[in-house]
């Protein structure tokens, strides 16, 4: 049995609930929301599990949380972080499974930039050998959020618009959607990301910046006729595509990246187009979905990486002890995750 050490390292929040206000996933400086704190190792409780930390993942759900604009409360000296890997070192009744194993985790009441981290065992999944730490700490989140609205898209047409395509969940769903024989059309900030996302399998890339951006929708709206917009921005642009779907065309929201409040300019398109604008959570999904399709989706999901059909794409690494005084500049380089190591 190894001897646990009585205290840990981690990045904790320094304000509690919710801000009232919201800015986006963007931080000029992570100090106004974090701080370093020396914590006792939590235990874990009867279906839980205690992990050490190999590797975390960072994602705008995180930084929406620090900030209080997430769907969940903060809790001032909690450590924050949803997601990662690492190794399950203790268990509490009914995990016992678990034990001695790497696993992929979201965090659930003790935060995952941490040393060591408490979860539910439901919340784990165990990893394949051949599944790298860096893939393992994004494991989660992401592909199974593009497996599972992916799913949706693919029973509504051959069709679908995904925006921020260049975003690593972004780049998932294009390369899904094109191995299960769909069009993704792709929406990107920058003209240079539109051949690299056409070789991972957008079958169109339309740059929000081009001042006929939304004719050339028009255009490709009524040909491929895609009747899913898998939507991570939410802004005005958002709400003009939504309006030049077909009918039938469901606006999926799943990310807030723009501060822009939409305002909905044909609302008669709900009644007379049958259209729908409705959420995606992925801890909804996974409290609601069948522990079955849940295992089928886990088992694709860690195929994909482990075949090299999936990557994480990594822009910066940083240790846990330099979070607080580098997050914010790390977040600056795109098209990548920031992975925290201890």
């Amino acid at each position: 049995m190894t001897t646990l050490p009585r205290t840990m390292f981690a990045v904790i929040q320094t304000h509690d609930g919710y801000s009232g206000s919201a800015t986006g996933p963007v931080i000029e400086d992570a100090a106004d929301w974090l701080a370093e704190a020396e914590l006792p190792v939590p235990e874990p409780g009867p279906g839980q599990v205690l992990i050490k930390l190999r590797a975390s993942s960072v994602n705008p759900s995180d930084l929406h949380f620090i900030k209080g604009e997430y769907g969940q409360p903060r809790v001032k000296g909690s450590p924050a972080g949803f997601e990662g890997c690492g190794d399950v070192v203790a268990t509490g009744t009914g995990a016992e499974a678990l034990q001695g194993q790497r696993v992929a985790f979201v965090a659930a009441g003790s935060g995952a930039w941490a040393e060591y981290v408490v979860t539910q065992a439901l919340m784990c999944i165990p990893l394949r050998p051949d599944i790298s730490d860096d893939d393992g700490s994004a494991q989660i989140v992401n592909p199974m959020t593009a497996m599972a609205m992916v799913d949706i898209a693919r029973g509504a047409g051959d069709a679908f618009v995904v925006s921020a395509a260049t975003s690593q969940l972004g780049k998932l769903m294009c390369s899904l959607g094109r191995d299960l024989g769909l069009k993704p059309i792709a929406i990107v900030r920058r003209a240079e990301a539109v051949n690299s996302l056409k070789e991972l399998g957008a079958h169109e890339v339309l740059v929000s910046s081009d001042p006929d951006m939304m004719q050339k929708f028009q255009a490709i709206s009524k040909e491929l006729k895609p009747r899913v917009f898998l939507d991570a921005v939410s802004d005005q642009m958002s709400e003009q595509v939504f309006c030049a779907m077909p009918n039938g065309a469901r606006w999926v929201v799943y990310g807030k990246l723009s501060p822009e409040l939409p305002k909905l300019t044909q609302t008669g398109q709900l009644i007379f187009m049958s259209k729908r604008i409705e959420g995606f959570w992925l801890t909804k999904w996974m409290t609601s979905t069948p522990p079955e399709d849940q295992m089928r989706v886990v088992a694709e999901v860690q195929a994909r990486f482990a075949d090299g059909r999936w990557k994480t794409d990594v822009s910066e690494r940083l240790g846990l002890r330099d979070v607080v005084t580098n997050l914010a500049d790390a977040l600056k380089k795109s098209d990548g995750k920031v992975i925290i190591a201890p």
